[in-house]
């Protein structure tokens, strides 16, 4: 793990200017102060204002010694109770106008969610030169490039004006400081991970209880695990969200999130994971992936339920973990492993923003930037074909003209006793091929509904 390196510079005081005040530690105490604007009072903006109340003394030797005051907070209903304590001194407003436009709050912590009105916020408040920080993975997703380009243009004179995320991405893993500051010597050759809670939390009970989609989807969401949308987590698109974030910080490369390859995990069932298990050593996660070819040009990227083998790290990832292993050529394989969510993990990474603001320290939103790089929407892998079929004669022979005319090698054919599925392992190849075959073999007489397609992730 990269543990990041706080730098407190404190500046000279004056001749006959008081000396402040200074704590157990012998660290100041606050000497100046920076004042915040939070926008959200729910789950994660009070996790913000407890740890911020609560670890007051550290957070300021943390900063070199400045003060960090919650002035405002901004709901969407005052009269709602909260189930956090105001601090002293910090107002609730139900406009957002008395956090833009108070020339005394130096920094806007978003975490309202969704792209309007996160928008208008994010956006207003780098404009009138105030340091943010969010939460709001979509919206970063969906307008990094307006954001890089109205950062620059804002920091184009005066004092640089700071933009902090690392909680929109995986919680309180810290991946983005990660790929900001400890790979800035290296090449980042692999993306590869668990990115969203809800889905992991459900196919550990699927696997594990023989829990079905629709009752593991019910209990994810009575537990609050799964968004108000499901839509979101179980098609894949949270992941997606946040790999494509990742891929901009890794690789220097924009990449609409639109064109990853985005599936979710609504069509998996109990015998995926009896064939994952039982015949083929291993289990079933939703992963996000992107990947450089060997020769550095192309870049390949996708979001799918994928077969992961034991021996596989991301094997072992369980319940509501995150996971993202780094591979690079100095450092070769890195793992960070957290809380995705939840109102602490998430807030704690905004604190960890806030500081770095504070202390004038906050890493370079979007340094590393290429050109000379290509999204390809396709990727090679071995794949995972789940067949369902009645029974015929010749189903092998013609499974097997219909691979060859899609230039699809077949690697195994499994098949459980008395069961009328079977599944197909291909050899490595593209998934535009083995996409073809599946649709042929849903049109053919022994196939019955749909095919569930999947690939093959490699144990290293």
């Amino acid at each position: 793990m990269h543990a990041a390196i706080l730098v407190a510079l404190a500046a000279g005081a004056g001749a006959f200017a008081p000396a402040p005040a200074l704590s157990h530690r012998a660290a100041p105490l606050s000497a100046e102060a920076l004042k915040i604007g939070i926008v959200g009072g729910g789950t994660v903006g009070g996790g913000i204002v407890e740890i911020l109340t609560h670890k007051q003394e550290q957070l300021t030797a943390c900063a070199g010694g400045v003060g960090i005051e919650v002035k405002t907070v901004v709901v969407r209903d005052k009269s709602k109770e909260r189930d956090w304590a105001l601090p002293p001194g910090c107002t609730v407003t139900e406009d957002v106008d008395d956090v833009l436009d108070d020339a005394d709050i130096d920094l806007v912590v978003e975490v309202a969610g969704g792209t309007t009105f996160a928008k208008d916020v994010v956006f207003g408040a780098l404009k009138k030169r105030k340091d943010v920080v969010t939460a709001n993975k979509a919206l970063i997703a969906a307008c990094l490039p307006e954001i890089e380009a109205l950062l620059e243009d804002v920091n184009a004179e005066g004092e640089k004006v700071s933009f902090g995320f690392e909680a929109a991405v995986c919680g309180g893993i810290p991946i983005i400081h990660t790929l900001q500051t400890d790979f800035v010597g290296d090449s980042v050759t692999r993306l590869r991970g668990i990115m969203n809670g809800c889905t992991n939390w459900m196919l550990t009970k699927m696997e594990a209880e023989g829990v079905s989609y629709t009752d593991c989807l019910t209990e994810a969401s009575a537990l609050g695990y799964a968004e108000a949308d499901p839509t979101l987590d179980v098609g894949g698109f949270d992941a997606r969200s946040k790999l494509a974030i990742m891929i901009r910080l890794a690789f220097g490369v924009d990449v609409n999130e639109d064109d990853i390859s985005c599936k979710g995990i609504t069509n998996i069932k109990q015998v995926d994971f009896a064939y994952a298990k039982e015949l083929l050593g291993g289990t079933i996660k939703l992963l996000g992936v992107a990947e450089m070819a060997a020769e550095g040009h192309e870049l390949t990227a996708y979001v799918t339920p994928a077969f992961v083998p034991d021996g596989n790290t991301l094997a072992v990832i369980d319940d509501a973990i995150n996971a993202v292993e780094i591979t690079s050529e100095n450092l070769q394989s890195s793992l960070l492993v957290g809380r995705g969510a939840g109102r602490f993990p998430t807030a704690n990474s905004c604190v960890s923003d806030i500081v770095g603001c504070a202390r004038k320290g906050l890493p370079e939103a979007f340094a590393k930037k290429t050109t000379d790089v290509t999204f390809m929407n396709d990727f090679s892998s071995q794949f995972y074909l789940r067949i369902q079929y009645r029974n015929e004669v010749g189903i092998v022979g013609n499974l097997g003209d219909i691979c060859a005319k899609h230039d699809v090698s077949i690697y195994s054919l499994l098949q459980k006793p008395e069961s009328d599925y079977f599944v197909l392992i291909t050899e490595y190849g593209p998934r535009s091929n083995i996409k073809k075959v599946a649709a042929e073999v849903e049109g053919a007489s022994w196939c019955v509904g749909d095919t569930f397609l999947m690939p093959v992730a490699t144990k290293e």
